[in-house]
């Protein structure tokens, strides 16, 4: 374990290269980095009780609120971010299979240092949910 990568929380560039891990690694972290994204955005409507919070956050994180986000941004994705984009071969449901896709995508931008890219893509793909 290598605890200088922690300094990537706090705004550091990773020193992990992305294109070395497979699609499950990468979404891996990209899960985690996506559940933040989405807490975050679930306390912007205001206090509530962590029932009612972690309800929303659920509303979001699955597979098919997740592909249904994947459909949203596909088309804006630059060539080495479909690429990185890649689907799970022992996946069984298209959901999930695109679910796993997209937090794989925001692992490996993590990973490369361009938060500031997940962050748009996780609001271009939040947008029809939020305008509700």
């Amino acid at each position: 374990m290598n605890l200088e990568e922690l300094d990537v929380v706090l705004g550091g560039r990773s020193i992990l290269n992305p294109r070395e891990y497979n699609s499950l690694a990468l979404a891996h972290i990209g899960d985690a980095g996506f559940e933040v994204l989405v807490r975050l955005t679930v306390l912007t409507d205001g206090n509530a009780p962590v029932n009612k919070l972690h309800k929303k956050a659920r509303a979001i994180v699955n597979a098919k609120a997740q592909a249904e986000m994947y459909y949203r941004i596909q088309d804006i994705l630059t060539e080495e971010e479909a690429k990185s984009f890649t689907v799970p071969k022992n996946a069984d449901l298209m959901d999930y299979r695109h679910a796993t896709g997209l937090e794989a995508l925001f692992g490996y931008l993590y990973l490369k240092g361009e938060k500031e890219r997940v962050v748009e893509l996780f609001k271009l793909g939040m947008a029809e949910k939020l305008e509700k």
